[in-house]
Order: C-alpha cells, then sequence, then structure tokens
C-alpha cells in the first residue's frame, strides 16, 4: 500500500514537471529566450494591460460625440387601512421616460480628448517596446556570460589535464630520484590549484545558468540548458558613431515616447482652454405617466405623452481658479515635456557614444589578448616539453602555467566583451539580436 502511494506521489510529481516544460525548447538558443521572455514576462505583461487600459478609454472618448440615453421607470405604491388592516394596493402611479443629450459645441473639447486617448494608447505600446528592448539586452549580456563560462570550464580542464600529466611525470622522476620532494610537492599543489580553478569555473557555470533562468522567470525545477552557437565571431566592421546615433534618434521607443509626450501635453492645452469657453449642447427627453383609478393604464400613457426638445448652453463665469489653473498648469507641462524629450535624446547619445568607446575598447583588447594567450601557450608547451626530458626549472614552470592561465582568462574576457559591446552597439542601431 505504502509502494502504491508513493508510486502516486512520484506520478503526480513527474506529471506536474512536464505539464510546467512541455512548450519549453530541450535547448534554448539566444533567440528562443528573448522571444520567450517578450512574451511572458510579468513586468511586461503588465505593461500590456496598462496598454489594453488606455485603449479603453480610447473607445469611451470616440463614443463622447454621439448622443447618449437613459431610460426610467418608477411605480408607486399606497396602503389602505381597511376591516382587515393595513394592506398594499396595486400601482398608484407610474412614470415612463428616456433622456438623451449631445455636445454640440465645446471648442474641440471631444475631438481633442480622443487624440490624447489616441496619444496615451501609442505611448503605452512604446512603454512595453522600450522594457522588451531592456530585457533583450539583458538576456543577452546572461547567455554570453554562460556561454564565456562554459569555454572557460573547457580551458580549465585542459590546464588540468596537463598537470595531470606533469604530475604522473614528476611521480616517475621523483621515485627515480631526479627531483626533490620540494619541486614534486610543488607539482601537486598546482594540481590541486587547476582542480580548485574547475571547480570554481563550474560554479560560475551554474550561477550564471540561473541568473538567466530568473531572468526568464523560468521554474525553479526546470533543467535549463541553452544550446551553444556553432562559433562566436568577433566582428570589427562598424557603423559610425553619428550614423548610429542618427538611427536611434528616429527609432528607438523611448525617443518616440518622449515626441508623443510633447504632442500630448500640447493637445491637453487645448482641452483645458476649452474648459473656459462654453458648451452648447442638445437636450431632449420622453415621459408619460399613469395614475391608479384615473382611466384606462394605455389611454393615460397615450394621452400624458410628454417630448420636450432644446439647446443647452453652459458659460463658466467664476470656477474659483480652477479652470485658470489647469491652463497654466497644462503650459507648465508643455515645457516639462520638452525638456524631458531633450533629456531622452542627450542621454540616448551619450549612451550609444559609451557603448562605441566600449566597443573600441573591447575590440583592441581582444586583439591583444589573443596574441598574448598564443605566445603563453607557445612559452607553456616549451616548458612543458622541457619537463618531459627532465631539464626544467619549477619556478619557470609555474610561472609559466600561471601566466597561461591568466591569458586565457584576459581572452575569454576581452572575446565576450567585444561581442556584447556590437550586440549593444549594433542594437542601438536597430539591428536584432543576433549571434549567428
Amino acid at each position: 500500500m505504502e509502494r502504491k502511494f508513493f508510486f502516486l506521489i512520484l506520478l503526480f510529481k513527474s506529471l506536474q514537471i512536464l505539464a510546467q516544460t512541455k512548450n519549453y525548447p530541450s535547448n534554448w538558443t539566444l533567440q528562443n529566450c528573448i522571444e520567450y521572455a517578450k512574451e511572458n514576462n510579468i513586468s511586461i505583461n503588465s505593461l500590456r494591460l496598462s496598454k489594453n487600459s488606455a485603449n479603453q478609454d480610447l473607445l469611451q472618448a470616440k463614443e463622447a460625440k454621439y448622443p447618449n440615453l437613459n431610460g426610467n421607470i418608477s411605480q408607486g405604491l399606497f396602503a389602505v387601512n381597511g376591516s382587515n388592516g393595513l394592506h398594499v394596493n396595486s400601482a398608484q402611479t407610474q412614470s415612463i421616460g428616456a433622456s438623451s443629450s449631445m455636445t454640440l459645441y465645446h471648442a474641440g473639447y471631444i475631438q481633442n480628448n480622443e487624440i490624447s486617448k489616441n496619444l496615451q494608447v501609442q505611448m503605452a505600446d512604446l512603454s512595453v517596446q522600450e522594457a522588451e528592448n531592456n530585457i533583450t539586452l539583458n538576456i543577452t549580456q546572461a547567455y554570453l556570460n554562460i556561454l564565456m563560462a562554459q569555454e572557460n570550464i573547457i580551458s580549465m580542464e585542459g590546464v588540468l589535464m596537463t598537470t595531470k600529466t606533469q604530475l604522473k611525470q614528476g611521480d616517475q622522476f621523483y621515485r627515480a630520484g631526479n627531483i626533490s620532494k620540494l619541486n614534486y610537492l610543488q607539482i601537486q599543489a598546482q594540481v590541486a590549484q587547476d582542480e580548485y580553478n574547475l571547480v570554481a569555473a563550474q560554479n560560475n557555470l551554474r550561477t550564471n545558468i540561473v541568473n538567466l533562468k530568473q531572468i526568464l522567470q523560468l521554474p525553479t525545477n526546470y533543467d535549463f540548458q541553452i544550446e551553444k552557437p556553432d562559433r562566436i565571431i568577433v566582428d570589427n566592421n562598424l557603423k559610425t558613431l553619428q550614423e548610429v546615433q542618427d538611427l536611434a534618434q528616429h527609432h528607438r521607443p523611448e525617443v518616440k515616447y518622449g515626441e508623443l509626450n510633447v504632442e500630448n501635453s500640447n493637445t491637453s492645452l487645448k482641452m483645458a482652454q476649452a474648459s473656459i469657453l462654453p458648451t452648447l449642447s442638445v437636450v431632449g427627453n420622453i415621459s408619460t405617466n399613469y395614475a391608479y383609478n384615473n382611466g384606462n393604464y394605455f389611454n393615460q400613457l397615450g394621452n400624458s405623452f410628454y417630448l420636450p426638445i432644446g439647446l443647452s448652453l453652459g458659460i463658466p463665469i467664476y470656477n474659483n481658479r480652477i479652470y485658470k489653473t489647469e491652463v497654466e498648469k497644462s503650459k507648465i507641462a508643455i515645457e516639462q515635456a520638452n525638456l524631458d524629450l531633450q533629456n531622452t535624446k542627450i542621454i540616448l547619445n551619450q549612451q550609444i557614444e559609451q557603448s562605441y568607446i566600449n566597443l573600441q575598447n573591447s575590440l583592441s583588447q581582444y586583439d591583444s589578448a589573443s596574441k598574448q594567450m598564443d605566445l603563453n601557450k607557445q612559452s607553456y608547451d616549451i616548458v612543458n616539453a622541457q619537463m618531459k626530458i627532465g631539464s626544467i626549472d619549477y619556478v619557470q614552470l609555474q610561472q609559466q602555467r600561471l601566466s597561461y592561465i591568466q591569458s586565457i582568462q584576459n581572452y575569454l574576457q576581452a572575446k565576450y566583451s567585444a561581442v556584447l559591446n556590437k550586440q549593444i552597439y549594433e542594437f542601438y542601431a536597430g539591428n536584432s539580436i543576433n549571434l549567428k
């Protein structure tokens, strides 16, 4: 019985995990990660709900130019104190009616309100796009960190394999009396250090995987695996700084948002100015009524039919400076919106310039690091070859090993920094993220 119960629990957990992961790719490419985050990220979906709410406001604003219609029915009862006590009789009176009104003139308030709500929908959509851009860059950096950690593990495994080979040779030399115990212990310490370096690299990979997994907001029990690209190319073919800045100023959502905000602020001023002007409306209603014990029900409804229609003119005279304040605050909002737009453009240009400098630096560092690693690899190979024949300076061996390990770290850091900075720089120009 206990075994059956345990099996049912295990089956339920397996089905639960399967239900959570059935729509996930087996191995995640960078494009998979970006597309999934854009569709499922909670913050982005929250912004989409704000956009939907803004769209409802727009639909309501569009209906404001049409007449409204309201109906009403009222019915009265009366009580009679008779021989059987107080009791309620049927309806004494009944009134049926409907009313409608429509604004004919309000200095363009209704039209401008619709324009404003439409602009707010567009601004909400741009907020979604900006959030998608931000998470795209975060995912790209996290993804490249994983690739760098994986490549670092491969390098550390190679170094460890070499030092283990050195240890085997050192063991033979020590047994033969060709090296001292101190030299033998130094080789053992190198192996221990390289084992530690490998474990640290593996831990770093796990940390980076969890980081990307959390950005994607995946379940904690999901076994997340990425798909490594065929190759990572460092490309130094760049657009000019001015070209990228010009492209960004025309297509980046934060700039478009600022421009629409200026336009919306001007529209809000027109609405505020319309509030201090007269409003002309057409109003009308239809009504009829029935009184108990006053003739036939339908005859009374027909005879009591009432249909007044007229015009209503509302003229603001004194409103404790409410409308005047709104006008002045709207003017201030326009100035603020223009300053915000100007600041957004300046910050964007500064970010692109910094990205350009970072890319130039990382490309130059990559070239130097590549040469440095190649030379250190050659030197380390020579030292290893000398050890095989027993002609080795163990201080030199340790120095060459440390130099080679450091050059690997420098190379990987420069390589993936160059790739990341190139992707960011091209992203500002409007290109999609692509490691191929």
